[in-house]
């Protein structure tokens, strides 16, 4: 009886070890793939707008996140990607929704660059997450080109957003909240 406690013990307590340690290789499999997909988009967007990868040299740091959505009145989109903070080399993963309204209408995957413009904004960002936005716009993509340079926009509190449809195609207006927040499971 005892023999069979202590090997169910030993049996448990490997489970537990090695299941932490499959959980640790995931972590960094799924740190990777966010890795590898925002220096993906970067290139894209740098070759999209060529003055971009000026403006993220010196920029205090940026954000790069890839979003899947769905429109019609009402809309919204989810996501994943990273914050990079410049000054301390330090990424930050993080995932997204967003809610809209509006004359509106699509199905896309879009790329995301928020370049921040002073450690504030960026401090701000990584810890509190929200933005509100609203606005226009047409944008199409196919195969992982799109159409056009993308759109920008500046928003309150010192950033610059931009966005390339990766494929789908989206049009209309409307308003929308998003939120921001860190990835509890990859940070």
């Amino acid at each position: 009886m005892r023999l069979s406690r202590l090997i169910t013990t030993g049996i448990v307590m490997f489970c537990l070890a090695t299941g932490g340690a499959l959980a640790e290789a995931d972590k960094a499999a799924k740190q990777a793939e966010i890795h590898k997909a925002t220096q993906a988009a970067l290139e894209k967007f740098y070759k999209a707008k060529p003055a971009l990868k000026g403006e993220v040299a010196k920029a205090p740091g940026y954000a790069v996140f890839t979003t899947y959505g769905l429109s019609f009145v009402i809309g919204g989109a989810g996501g994943k990607g990273m914050v990079h903070d410049a000054k301390t080399k330090k990424d930050t993963f993080m995932e997204m929704a967003q809610a809209s309204a509006g004359l509106q209408a699509g199905i896309a995957e879009n790329e995301t660059l928020i370049v921040f413009k002073n450690t504030k904004a960026l401090e701000q960002f990584v810890e509190k997450g929200w933005e509100y936005t609203g606005g226009g716009a047409a944008s199409a993509g196919v195969a992982g080109k799109s159409a056009g340079a993308g759109s920008a926009e500046s928003v309150p509190g010192g950033t610059s957003y931009y966005t390339l449809t990766k494929n789908g195609l989206q049009a209309g207006g409307a308003l929308a909240g998003t939120k921001f927040w860190k990835d509890k499971e990859l940070n």
